[in-house]
């Protein structure tokens, strides 16, 4: 019902980036497959708790895994470019992976506290064994992600 503490960090970054005017949308994609678990609902919450209007707020309900939500920024929400907001253990692997699939992004960090010690190398092993499914997904198998119909963010780059 509420972010953890790392969706918290990279809403913030992102209201942010929007209040300073380099974004004038904020695309929340997360998982949503179990009846009790709605990542992109509990941004939205959050986002409009900050502040942002619920018209310049876009969920994306099927970005189960960084690869689904780039290819689904790019062919679902018809996004060219991006500026990725996450943590810095895993915004390499969200350039590279958005990269791969045709888009031209820029990473912001978004480590806006201190976390824990055990959680933060979790993570980074996470990310070894993330990283090179990341690299067999774009350069080798290609896998298609939940689909849909096109509904373009900005519908004048259609």
């Amino acid at each position: 019902k509420t972010p953890s503490p790392v969706l918290k960090d990279r809403i913030s970054t992102a209201v942010q980036l929007y209040r300073s005017g380099k974004v004038e949308k904020i695309l929340l994609s997360g998982d949503n497959r179990f009846e009790y678990y709605n990542e992109p609902a509990s941004m939205k919450e959050y986002a409009l708790s900050l502040g942002v209007p619920e018209a310049d707020l876009v969920l994306d309900f099927a970005g189960r895994r960084t690869y689904d939500t780039c290819y689904r920024a790019k062919e679902i929400f018809g996004l060219k470019e991006a500026i990725l907001v996450t943590q810095r253990f895993h915004l390499p692997r969200a350039i590279f992976t958005c990269g791969g699939l045709g888009m031209q992004v820029t990473g912001v960090e978004a480590d806006l506290r201190q976390y824990n010690r055990r959680s933060l190398a979790f993570w980074n092993l996470r990310e070894t064994a993330a990283t090179t499914i990341a690299v067999w997904q774009v350069w080798v198998s290609r896998p298609l992600p939940v689909l849909g119909d096109p509904e373009p963010i900005f519908p004048e780059n259609k």
